[in-house]
Order: C-alpha cells, then sequence, then structure tokens
C-alpha cells in the first residue's frame, strides 16, 4: 500500500481537500456555503499539488495527471461560475475532486529524474493543461445533451443555461484544448531527444495522441465547415476525449498498476 509513505503533509491536505470538495456533495449546505467548500478545496488541492512537486522528491503518474486535471476543471469552474452563477455542475465535481485527491495519495506515481531535460515541465504542463479544456468540454457537452434532451421532452434544461450557450462554450473548451494538444505533440517531435532522451518513435502513448488530434481536427472541421451539432459533435469529443484519456492515463496506469513497473 502507497498511503503509508505519504508525508504528513501531504496526508493531511489531501484529508482536507477530500473532505472539502465532498462537503456539497454529500450535505445540503446552502448555496454561498457549497461555493466556499468548493473553493476552499481547490486552494487545499493546489497546496496539494505543489507540495507534492516542490516540498519533497517530485512524482508523478496516472493518479496525480487526474488530479491535476480535475483541479483545472475546478478552476474552470470557480470561473464560470461568477459569469453563469446559474450553471449547475459543483456536486458532480466535488465528488470528482475528492476522489482524484484520494486516488493519487493511494497512488503517487513514479519518482522523477532530476537529470530530465528542463523543457520537460513545460512539455507535460501543455499536455495536462489540454487534458483539462478537453475535459471541461466534456462536462459542457453533457450538460449540453441533457439540456437537449429535455427540451425535446418540454422540461426545464437541467444546467440553467440556453442550449445555445453551453453549446459555444463546449466548442471554446474544444478549440482552446486543440491548440494546446498540437503544441504538446509539436514538442515532443522537435524535442523528442532532449525530453527523452531518444529519437521520436511511434509508442503506444504517441499513436492514441495522435488519433485523438485527428478526431479533435475532425470535429472542428466539421463544426465549421457543416454545422455538427448535438450527439454528432459530442460522439466526437467523447471519442476524442477517450484516445486522448488512454494515452497517458492508460497507459501508465497499465504500466504502474497491472504491470508494476515504472517506465
Amino acid at each position: 500500500m502507497i498511503l503509508p509513505s505519504a508525508s504528513p503533509v501531504s496526508l493531511a491536505l489531501a484529508v482536507l481537500a477530500a473532505v472539502a470538495y465532498a462537503a456539497p456533495a454529500v450535505a445540503r449546505l446552502p448555496p454561498v456555503l457549497a461555493r466556499t467548500a468548493v473553493l476552499v478545496a481547490w486552494l487545499l488541492h493546489g497546496l496539494l499539488l505543489g507540495w507534492g512537486l516542490l516540498g519533497e522528491a517530485p512524482r508523478f503518474g496516472f493518479a496525480p495527471a487526474l488530479s491535476v486535471t480535475a483541479w483545472l476543471v475546478a478552476a474552470v469552474y470557480a470561473v464560470e461560475s461568477r459569469l453563469y452563477p446559474q450553471l449547475q455542475t459543483r456536486w458532480a465535481l466535488s465528488a470528482l475532486g475528492a476522489g482524484v485527491v484520494l486516488l493519487a495519495l493511494f497512488f503517487p506515481g513514479q519518482t522523477l529524474q532530476t537529470s530530465a531535460s528542463v523543457w520537460l515541465p513545460l512539455h507535460w504542463a501543455l499536455g495536462i493543461a489540454s487534458y483539462g479544456l478537453f475535459a471541461v468540454a466534456v462536462v459542457h457537452a453533457l450538460l449540453m445533451l441533457r439540456a437537449e434532451d429535455r427540451i425535446r421532452h418540454a422540461a426545464e434544461p437541467g444546467s440553467g443555461l440556453p442550449l445555445l450557450t453551453l453549446e459555444r462554450l463546449t466548442f471554446r473548451f474544444v478549440g482552446a484544448g486543440f491548440v494546446l494538444l498540437s503544441a504538446t505533440l509539436l514538442a515532443g517531435l522537435l524535442f523528442d531527444e532532449q525530453l527523452y532522451g531518444a529519437t521520436w518513435k511511434w509508442s503506444h502513448k504517441t499513436v492514441f495522441s495522435v488519433l485523438s488530434w485527428v478526431v479533435f481536427a475532425v470535429l472542428l472541421l466539421g463544426r465549421a465547415r457543416f454545422g455538427w451539432r448535438g450527439w454528432r459533435a459530442a460522439r466526437l469529443l467523447f471519442t476524442g476525449a477517450g484516445l486522448l484519456l488512454l494515452a497517458y492515463v492508460g497507459y501508465r496506469f497499465v504500466l504502474e498498476i497491472i504491470l508494476g513497473r515504472s517506465t
């Protein structure tokens, strides 16, 4: 079990962040208290991520990648909730945040090599940021489909936002994520030897990353040229997000958990 090796600071921050995240999901808190709990959880989560990278031996793997992604999603929610107070995703994101914080506590990943390239953190930051933006796009797409279904059945939209607003936000995040994913792949192509000490090769991670890029490119092209929307667009978004998830998180999960290896 990995948990006993966690430092007291990491353990305390993880438990506090998980409890703060879970509070709005398990208790009927007034809206103001619920937003405050999510904000406190997000701040504690950020401190936990910072401590994991700066306060002790840096480690990274599939669970920390999910943890950073969830933190970015929560950050976007914090901004959006100010612009769109009627957005109703707090409970789902709270449950997600609590789950990934605890998951990263049990599975912190491999220790990063100090001899790694100075460009490696930037490469990873671009990749994880694209993860976060596509995750936000997936959340908005689910809300969009739910609102579309409720409108079709003459019910009130569950998200509290107009369908066209949800659709516009979904594709904005897809577009931003696509730009960052493109930058990540370009950096890997141009600087792979400096980043990992090896030349470009078609690894499992590379294949799934490129496939996800192609799917997102087709989605954006179809949206621009043919006005794709609804389930047609959502299927491509979910497919691309699934491929991207397999590219790193799935790859590291197989190595760390199933095969018990670090590389």
